[in-house]
């Protein structure tokens, strides 16, 4: 079954992978999106998509009345069915945007408020109207922006692309090998045997050292502090920053602030 989510916890910052395309509308708050190359900030207010098949981060900005997002997932078999019913026939043209911020717009506003009598639960839509309120949303998002299409109604797997250029842009996401593999086009073992021969490492050798590169790049001359890049930069916990980068470059991140 399907969901509209509504919900002020932080579970949504933990994806760093999207799946399906999905919907966002901020009701409350403000949060920032970053897909390897450019920051979104999406406030009270704002909506658009993002695609799937991307890589993202995302930080919650402060505000007093906390964060509330309203969340619609596409997935596709309701894409492909909803293609059929209405003979849609995209050009499969690429956006490079993985947040695609739409203009505010009167539809959509009348839309979120006419999802409300509809809530179930934890957000989630009385059965009966799942079909036509996603159906009518979608609607609403086409009629607005057209070449959405080329977005909503791309089916085919990602293919392989340079391996290079890609995980020098995206080192900084803290995803598997078999995530890595699949968005270059891929399989596990090619991943794997192409890595090793343009990096002559293995990806997670690598990848920790590109990583703490980095953050050393920004420490000493950038002069950002450790607690602002350590989960940014891929690290899971600030201890486990500071033991990799003392065995990358013996001393540790707070000795190279104080130089």
């Amino acid at each position: 079954m399907r969901k509209i989510t509504e919900e002020t916890s932080t579970n949504i910052l933990m994806e760093q992978f999207i799946p399906d395309n999905v919907f966002l509308y901020v009701v409350k708050g403000a949060i920032q999106t970053f897909d390897g190359n450019k920051k979104t900030i999406f406030k009270a207010g704002d909506f658009g998509i993002a695609q799937k098949n991307r890589l993202a981060k995302y930080a919650l900005l402060e505000s007093k009345d906390g964060f509330e997002p309203i969340i619609f997932c596409f997935d596709e078999p309701f894409l492909q069915e909803f293609k059929k019913k209405h003979g849609i026939q995209p050009k499969n043209k690429a956006i490079k945007e993985a947040f695609i911020k739409l203009s505010k717009n009167q539809l959509i506003n009348s839309f979120i408020k006419s999802i409300k009598p509809y809530y179930k639960g934890v957000m989630e839509l009385e059965k009966e109207f799942e079909d036509v309120k996603y159906e009518e949303l979608l609607l609403i998002l086409l009629k607005m922006k057209p070449e959405l299409a080329e977005v909503l109604f791309d089916f085919r797997k990602p293919g392989k692309i340079d391996l290079e250029t890609y995980m020098n842009k995206n080192f900084v996401f803290n995803v598997s090998n078999e995530r890595f593999a699949t968005l270059t086009g891929r399989s596990l073992s090619a991943f794997k045997r192409d890595f090793k021969e343009i990096f002559d490492e293995t990806p997670s050798r690598w990848l920790v050292k590109k990583r703490l590169e980095e953050a050393h790049f920004l420490i000493e001359n950038m002069h950002q502090k450790v607690n602002d890049i350590y989960l940014d930069l891929g690290f899971e916990s600030l201890s486990h920053f500071s033991v990799a980068f003392k065995k990358q470059f013996q001393y540790t991140p707070t000795e190279l602030t104080k130089r």
